[in-house]
């Protein structure tokens, strides 16, 4: 039997689909994130032979009937892991074409169509288009320190921040009092946390900034409109940069902060709405993986060994 993987690696998780040559998912699994620069070359790579042996495992496909691979992962440009990652899958899987992408040039490829839009905000944030086969501009995607407005690791600073300020002031903080219950400590162990690994951290403050704004905190309201009106700023050089204001096109979202609460979602959409007000604002076709999964299908047969963009 002649199967594929596919994936799709970022700052927080890494989610994998098989499948087999006439299309068919055979397995999705989920591992931690894979992002080289979040968690180092190795941790990443861990996180990808994680999900695929999971894969396996659950479909009773051997490594040997993986004949191609195909993925977009965050960091790798960044890391310059295209051929320490490249090298180490096809060790682990000898049958297989390996090609991987940035998990920008992957999301900008699913969209399917020219030209379209991307905004990612996810633990990391970008927005990235095109409007012609050649003809692309990006705006973020340069990791916490440089900047990712809009995602889940800015979200989750900035109410940690927010409610420190509470707590060093002898005020009272519900949001605070959250952020504390998750981790099972008190400010000065949360510090230390954060000195030690803010990856392990910030992202994970903000599924309880999207609960405390849906709740009614407004405090989480204010930082999610915030947050929406910041990527909305990336959202508007990217969209100038394409001429692509007054024109029809497919203006994609993706990443975890999307969904989690209207708070955020309404916003963005109006933004956006502004900015593009001929653009159809929707989801991906299809998730990553499984688009990469399909990518890697068309690959069995070609000789071609790069796919997207």
């Amino acid at each position: 039997m002649r199967c594929v993987l596919g994936f799709d690696g970022g700052g927080t998780k890494t989610d994998c689909v098989l499948m087999d040559e006439s299309g068919q998912i055979l397995a999705r699994t989920r591992s931690g994130p894979s992002n080289p620069t979040r968690v180092g070359l190795e941790g990443a790579f861990a996180a990808l032979i994680e999900a695929a042996e999971n894969a396996l495992a659950a479909s009773g496909v051997l490594a040997a009937d993986i004949l191609s691979i195909n993925g977009g992962i965050a960091g790798i440009g960044a890391a310059r892991a295209h051929p320490d990652f490249t090298r180490k899958l096809t060790l682990k899987f000898p049958n297989a074409r390996v090609s991987l992408n940035t998990d920008l040039s992957m999301v900008l490829a699913a969209t399917q169509e020219i030209p379209s839009v991307v905004v990612i905000a996810g633990t990391g944030s970008a927005v990235i288009g095109r409007n012609s086969p050649d003809n692309l501009s990006r705006e973020g995607g340069w990791g916490p320190i440089l900047g990712d407005p809009g995602s889940a690791y800015d979200i989750g600073r900035k109410a940690v921040v927010l409610s420190l300020r509470h707590w060093l002031q002898g005020q009272n903080c519900p949001l605070g009092n959250e952020i504390l219950n998750l981790f099972h400590c008190n400010w000065v162990e949360l510090q230390d946390q954060i000195r030690a690994s803010a990856d392990s951290v910030f992202p994970r403050v903000f599924p309880i900034v999207a609960k405390a704004a849906n709740e009614g905190d407004s405090s989480a309201r204010a930082l999610l409109q915030s947050a929406a009106e910041e990527i909305s700023q990336l959202l508007v050089s990217v969209i100038e940069n394409l001429g692509l204001r007054e024109k029809f096109f497919f203006l994609a979202k993706t990443g975890g902060v999307f969904g989690r609460s209207v708070f955020f979602d309404q916003p963005f959409d109006a933004l956006a709405a502004k900015i593009a007000p001929r653009a159809r604002i929707g989801p991906l076709p299809e998730p990553i993986a499984e688009f990469a999964a399909r990518a890697a299908v068309n690959c069995l047969d070609s000789p071609v060994r790069n796919v997207g963009i």
